[in-house]
């Protein structure tokens, strides 16, 4: 078995859908990137390629190339599984959370969980996906930006 944990951070913009868990979440801030700028796809995906000592998404799906752009990154995500089960491993759990001052995501959650469950070729029940404040400190608190943190188990075939 082997833990991986992830990362990942986007600025709140004016003008971009906001994404998250592969959801349209109705707001008047979007998170700036080269792809949709999912953070949670995005820390989820580094945690699997984490766990395999693999890099990060950035060395697989560079913002540099424009194959990316305004990318789907539950198709990041699920080609981030298929990675890893083609290398004999399978995805036991994986356990993020979203900090995030406005918008609520309560409401959002159980349809995140269930596709990022489908784009990583697990059951629901695999997948916790939780969302805090931090009280109004740091960036995410003054709502300059969201973050992702994720980790997860793999286990050899």
């Amino acid at each position: 078995m082997r833990i991986g944990h992830g990362y990942d951070v986007h600025r709140l913009v004016p003008g971009r859908k906001l994404i998250l868990g592969g959801v349209h979440i109705p707001w008047e801030m979007g998170l700036l990137g080269h792809s949709d700028a999912d953070v949670l796809a995005h820390a989820i995906a580094d945690s699997l390629l984490g766990a395999l000592a693999m890099g990060d998404i950035g060395l697989f799906f560079p913002d540099s190339d424009p194959a990316y752009k305004d990318a789907d990154s539950l198709l990041l995500l699920q080609k981030t599984a298929q990675m890893l089960r083609d290398k004999g491993w399978k995805i036991e759990n994986v356990d993020a959370t979203i900090l995030a001052q406005a918008p609520k995501l309560r409401p959002y959650i159980p349809q995140m969980r269930d596709n990022l469950a489908k784009a990583m070729g697990v059951t629901v029940e695999q997948v916790s996906v939780k969302a805090t404040t931090e009280e109004g400190l740091g960036f995410t608190g003054k709502g300059e930006g969201l973050a992702a943190h994720a980790v997860c188990l793999i286990e050899k075939n």
